[in-house]
């Protein structure tokens, strides 16, 4: 069979199922530079031609490229999920020359977490004298509150909000359920209030519950430079201020809070399919914060309340 021909139904399966426009990006990215390869540095133009060692010198070649192993595991991932495709749901190989190929191992970096004086002079960084200043402090504070991912913040909608709640769409369009605490409604009711005023004669071009000043949607840019000015002016300048990390902020809080929240609980207000990816969260828990853990979940410490 022609390879790139079953590359392009591969694609278009993945638009049917959904996947996302970053993924998409990103498959057929690596499957133009898969099939590039296989074409000029093996001479191979059919799928069933293709063998593990044509495979295992595409990876060698990016590996002499100089990229970091995150990187090429991730791309290991998507040549892997192509030749699955073919065996399991299409039948166009017996087996996958991706089988015997081992993933390389990536060094687990431990990520430093904020604290939670770091979080509140971030908070506390902004004010509600002005519009955009009223929005940064509401971001930061859900962030903060609720864990969410960024695209999840930035394609909130009003008519996402329950009573007390929050509806999240998540990765792969799963629905979820989020506790939104009094204190972050009760600076989400005055964000409303100030925007409200701030758009009442202007054009709003979205529906989205986080603006730009014009109307507009936020861009990924544009949350990020929020949380940069964040712990700018907060100080914080020994961590990476990002969106990402108030997620991990978010589960170590949760899990030393004394709301007796446990780590299954904890992964479904993540949105987290596989409890493996919760855990890695809790990497950054220093000897300190498990020793109180260990102490408060003591059973004989327990007995005597």
């Amino acid at each position: 069979m022609d390879l790139e021909d079953v590359l392009k139904e591969y694609l278009y399966h993945c638009m049917a199922r959904n996947f996302t426009p970053k993924t998409m990006i990103n498959k057929r990215q690596e499957y133009k530079h898969l099939l590039r390869f296989l074409k000029e540095k093996r001479g191979i133009t059919h799928l069933e031609n293709i063998t593990e060692h044509d495979l295992k010198s595409y990876i060698r070649g990016k590996q002499q490229e100089g990229l970091k192993p995150v990187s090429i595991v991730a791309k290991i991932k998507l040549v892997k999920s192509f030749f699955n495709w073919c065996v399991k749901e299409e039948g166009y190989l017996e087996e996958s020359p991706m089988d015997k190929i081992e993933i390389p191992k990536v060094p687990k970096k431990v990520i430093t977490g904020f604290t939670n004086k770091e979080v509140t002079a971030m908070i506390d960084s902004f004010t509600f004298k002005t519009y955009l200043e009223a929005r940064n402090k509401s971001i930061i504070a859900m962030l903060s509150d609720l864990g969410i991912r960024s695209k999840e913040l930035l394609t909130l909608r009003h008519e996402d909000f329950r009573e007390g709640a929050l509806l999240i769409n998540g990765k792969g369009n799963k629905e979820r359920i989020v506790f939104v605490s009094p204190v972050l409604k009760k600076i989400l009711i005055k964000y409303e209030r100030i925007k409200k005023e701030y758009f009442k004669d202007k054009i709003v071009k979205s529906n989205n519950y986080f603006l730009s000043y014009q109307g507009d949607q936020m861009s990924h840019v544009g949350l990020y430079n929020v949380v940069t000015e964040a712990g700018r002016r907060a100080g914080v300048t020994n961590k990476r201020c990002s969106p990402h990390n108030f997620r991990h902020y978010y589960s170590i809080a949760s899990l030393n809070s004394s709301g007796n929240l446990g780590i299954y609980d904890l992964s479904k207000l993540l949105g987290h399919s596989e409890i493996s990816t919760t855990t890695r969260y809790l990497a950054s828990m220093d000897n300190q914060q498990l020793l109180d853990k260990a102490v408060a979940s003591s059973p004989l410490m327990n007995l005597r309340k």
